[in-house]
């Protein structure tokens, strides 16, 4: 833990968690975009319990992997690493489990007798991307499994009203006309995405980098987007509509446009906040959280803005 473990330790004196350790990564030369990453996803029981039940049956295997992970990844971007390394994660273990039910002498752990997986390696959630059509009223719904939600950000809003016009139901007509089934023809249509399943860890992805066809490159979106300590998902699901969820940890963007800039975290651990700067580690109090919510104007001194948030839901616990 070094001086910065030290000097976190003397700070939380006897509110120190007993058997815990907090330790930062090294920067080996602008990775700080995995550093930041891998501080929050530590902190996400259920994915670390998966990667250390994994890493313990194969050590080598696992590290190797995770390696190779890192050396592929060609993006300095923490949201790409991220769904880079949760897909290859997801394929790790899905690999152990079809191997484990192969081997097993006492048969499939995992698998119904129809042979499908009884829940994802990684806990994924459903989105479903409903089309009704404006001349039959016919609905046609798709499903697909998410982890993260990336959401598009305006100026002084909130992750609930970011959510809501994710949510939101959008009209298509003209040259974006839907071909129904039924009427055999190109019609007018509504379409919506909605929440059919929330995952246990909500990743949401707050799009701060925008392209801008006069300039002829992505522009940092500094705006200030108000994120909760506790979310309720209330508009954007039907059946879980009571669903809640604790912030335990922030990936914050440091900078002020895409090609530049540094990446910290902020990770909730035994009721203290912990600000991880690669290998620093200090604690921070819980209203400090706020200051990353982004700036009101345009130009700022501060480039400190929330990135990707991790919630865990309430039920998990």
């Amino acid at each position: 833990m070094g001086v910065a473990g030290s000097k976190l330790e003397k700070a939380l004196g006897e509110q120190f968690p007993e058997g815990e350790r907090y330790f930062g990564f090294e920067n080996f030369g602008n990775t700080c975009y995995c550093n930041s990453v891998l501080q929050a996803l530590y902190f996400c029981a259920p994915l670390r319990e998966q990667l250390l039940e994994y890493y313990s049956k194969n050590n080598k295997s696992c590290e190797e992997n995770l390696l190779t992970c890192l050396a592929d990844l060609f993006s300095q971007d923490a949201h790409e690493f991220l769904n880079y390394l949760l897909n290859e994660l997801d394929d790790i273990l899905e690999k152990e489990a079809k191997t484990d039910n192969e081997t097993s002498s006492n048969g499939p752990k995992l698998l119904q007798a129809n042979g499908v997986h009884k829940e994802p390696t990684v806990t994924w959630g459903t989105l479903t991307n409903e089309t009704r059509c404006l001349r039959c009223e016919t609905v046609t719904a798709r499903d697909e499994t998410f982890l993260d939600l990336s959401l598009d950000i305006e100026q002084n809003s909130s992750i609930t009203s970011c959510l809501n016009n994710f949510c939101s139901t959008e009209t298509l007509h003209s040259e974006d006309k839907f071909f129904c089934d039924k009427c055999c023809s190109l019609q007018e249509a509504q379409k919506r995405m909605k929440i059919k399943k929330p995952p246990h860890i909500l990743v949401i992805h707050l799009k701060r980098f925008k392209y801008i066809e006069q300039l002829g490159r992505y522009k940092k979106l500094s705006y200030r987007v108000v994120f909760p300590l506790e979310l309720k998902l209330s508009n954007t699901v039907e059946e879980y509509a009571d669903t809640e969820y604790s912030l335990f940890a922030v990936v914050v963007h440091v900078g002020t446009g895409p090609n530049h800039g540094h990446y910290v975290s902020l990770v909730k651990s035994h009721n203290h906040w912990l600000f991880f700067d690669d290998e620093n580690v200090e604690m921070i109090e819980e209203s400090s959280v706020q200051t990353f919510f982004g700036s009101s104007q345009e130009y700022s001194s501060n480039t400190d803005h929330g990135y990707i948030l991790f919630y865990e839901s309430l039920g998990t616990r």
